[in-house]
């Protein structure tokens, strides 16, 4: 596709229209670049595609804001993007939200004996395996299954879209049965 500030330019006023077609044509041609620039910021490829997505999103909604006077059709759609990045890493610093005394007693090997027997070995492996996941999955699974919280529940206290909720719980859940399987206690 092209990347030519002109053509981007047509795509962009059209997306402002709501135009589909001119929105996917626009997509096709700066996700790839829009993309790296992400991962650069984020190192992670799952995390810049978050960004990417949440991008085009914002994109989308306010493509017909975009004044072309101002910046070129590539560097404002970088700007978004690269907001995006920086809201997911300022994200990714925040504290675990879940109950950390649960956590910490189910991860310590060195907890006293009572705290020990109240804890099956299902929970002890568990806790393990949930350790090895990153601190965003982590945290989404933990809302949604130790506070009992839905997946819009989850995505709102989070400030997240419900389908990176979604998309993490169920990764999540594909790693932690992985884990649990290794360990015998799935």
């Amino acid at each position: 596709m092209s990347s030519d500030p002109q053509q981007l330019l047509a795509w962009l006023l059209a997306t402002g229209r709501h135009d589909a077609s001119a929105f996917r044509a626009l997509y096709d041609a700066a996700a790839p670049k829009l993309f790296g620039f992400a991962l650069r910021i984020l190192h992670k490829k799952e995390l810049a595609e978050e960004a990417l997505q949440e991008g085009f999103v914002s994109i989308w909604h306010s493509a017909s804001t975009y004044q072309a006077g101002l910046s070129a059709p590539m560097t404002w759609m970088a700007t978004i993007v690269r907001n995006k990045a920086l809201d997911i890493l300022r994200r990714l610093d925040e504290p675990l939200e879940m109950d950390a005394d649960f956590m910490n007693t189910l991860a310590d090997s060195t907890a006293r004996p009572d705290d020990s027997l109240a804890l099956s070995a299902q929970a002890q492996a568990l806790a393990a395996c949930l350790s090895t996941l990153e601190g965003m999955h982590r945290q989404v699974i933990g809302l949604a299954f130790f506070h009992d919280l839905s997946h819009s529940e989850v995505a709102q206290r989070m400030s997240l879209p419900i389908g990176t909720v979604k998309t993490w719980i169920r990764r999540g859940l594909e790693k932690l049965k992985t884990c649990l399987a290794k360990r015998g206690q799935a």
